[in-house]
């Protein structure tokens, strides 16, 4: 069955290293399978300087190379040296986010691409200019989300705050992306992956619940 997937998804995680990154890249090559004339964005990049690297990991995975739009920097509009939430990497560069630089970007990729997907950086409640969150980011622009999860220790509770976060701003979960790299200990990670699926078909029975390896 061919999925209609929306012109624009907000990719986040359940923390810093759920596999957002490879997550996105794997989305955006499943997309590009089913026909889909489909970029990536990280709408805020920290810890590098005037490249992205998780941009680079999605073309990895998508298996091409770089495009102009990332030359141009639309697909990592904000980029700040210091590996921090948005809001700390941004004052220490001595600048703040710019909402309206990211809303340009997203704007002119969407011109030029059917879908667009839109990595976060880190949760939902990851600050981007003061007490404004990105859970705020993407309530505002009425943006679908893919949540990444795992089978880290601790998962359970960190996915089920996210997704209760996410219920309560009313926000569309469209798809669960369970990250199987985490496997290490089979109990748990068959217990988690199991306890979250269930989870997620009782309490949002309309989302996508997909299994990467």
């Amino acid at each position: 069955m061919k999925i209609n997937w929306p012109e624009r998804l907000f990719i986040t995680g359940i923390d810093t290293d759920a596999g957002k990154s490879y997550a996105t890249g794997w989305l955006a090559r499943i997309m590009m399978h089913d026909g889909c004339n489909v970029i990536t964005q990280k709408f805020v990049q920290t810890g590098n300087r005037e490249f992205s690297e998780d941009i680079q990991v999605h073309r990895n995975i998508m298996g091409i190379e770089p495009q102009n739009v990332d030359l141009l920097h639309y697909t990592a509009p904000l980029i700040y040296s210091y590996p921090a939430s948005p809001e700390l990497a941004a004052r220490i560069d001595g600048t703040e986010v710019d909402l309206k630089v990211i809303d340009q970007a997203t704007d002119i990729l969407a011109s030029q691409y059917s879908n667009v997907l839109i990595e976060g950086a880190g949760g939902v409640m990851v600050p981007l200019k003061g007490e404004y969150l990105t859970i705020d980011y993407i309530h505002d622009r009425k943006l679908p989300v893919v949540l990444v999860t795992n089978s880290k220790l601790g998962s359970i509770n960190h996915t089920l705050l996210t997704l209760n976060a996410l219920r309560d701003k009313h926000i569309e979960l469209y798809a669960v992306i369970f990250n199987h790299y985490f496997d290490k200990d089979k109990t748990i990670a068959s217990d988690t992956h199991n306890y979250v699926k269930r989870w997620v078909e009782t309490h949002f029975p309309q989302t996508l619940f997909l299994d990467m390896q």
